[in-house]
């Protein structure tokens, strides 16, 4: 006879792994158990032991990646004996220019640091952890800090190289930007763009005037009596 309370068991586990693995993987920072713990409505203790579970299953089969826990949560990262391969991409990337996300990203980072990837992707709409790990591989940005609220958000902030490159003392001297926000005039001109031409009588109300009156139908004249 099947044990169906050893089955429903298994599966809740299943489930939970499943679970654990999709949320890991698209989190920004690395996930506190029990948050986890509090989003499946199961034991602090069960979800740890899901999460070395799945880290011990993914050394057994040898995966170029790994789930750790850093900073009081877990998080994926590569495989620490395939460094020279990461290495060797980040390298080869060196030489190629820097997309134009990764441009936005990195502005948002050098006006608004100290800023965390949570905070830079609901500016930007996006996932942004690629890109932030791109330009951090590169040295223009690097952790600067961390949240001491819950989670151990990390923060960002530019590096002395990205201040060479921009030949900048410092970041005070970045650009106000209001330089790049264009004037009322050009403002105006956008605006009567994309205006839709509106409607003669009601242009004229709108400038002062008053609308014409209705002409009436001239019907046959009478006779005169």
């Amino acid at each position: 006879m099947v044990d169906e309370t050893v089955d429903g068991a298994e599966d809740v586990d299943v489930e939970a792994r499943r679970a654990v693995e999709a949320m890991l993987m698209v989190a920004v920072d690395p996930v506190p158990p029990n948050l986890l713990a509090q989003l499946l409505e199961l034991p602090t203790k069960r979800i740890e032991a899901i999460c070395e579970g799945l880290a011990d299953a993914y050394e057994a089969e040898g995966r170029g990646f790994a789930l750790v826990r850093v900073g009081g949560g877990y998080r994926y990262q590569s495989h620490p004996d395939q460094a020279p391969w990461v290495e060797r991409f980040v390298v080869d990337g060196q030489s190629s220019r820097l997309t134009s996300a990764a441009l936005e990203t990195l502005a948002i980072v050098a006006y608004k640091q100290p800023i965390s990837r949570a905070q830079v992707s609901a500016i930007r709409g996006v996932d942004v952890d690629g890109v932030m790990r791109t330009l951090q591989q590169r040295g223009f940005i690097d952790e600067v800090s961390r949240d001491a609220g819950p989670g151990n958000a990390v923060f960002f902030g530019t590096t002395r190289e990205f201040l060479e490159r921009m030949g900048l003392d410092g970041v005070s001297q970045l650009p106000p930007l209001g330089d790049f926000v264009p004037g009322p005039e050009v403002v105006e001109a956008l605006e009567r763009g994309l205006r839709s031409d509106p409607d003669p009588v009601v242009a004229e109300v709108a400038d002062g005037g008053q609308p014409a009156a209705p002409t009436e139908a001239s019907g046959p004249a009478a006779p005169e009596g």
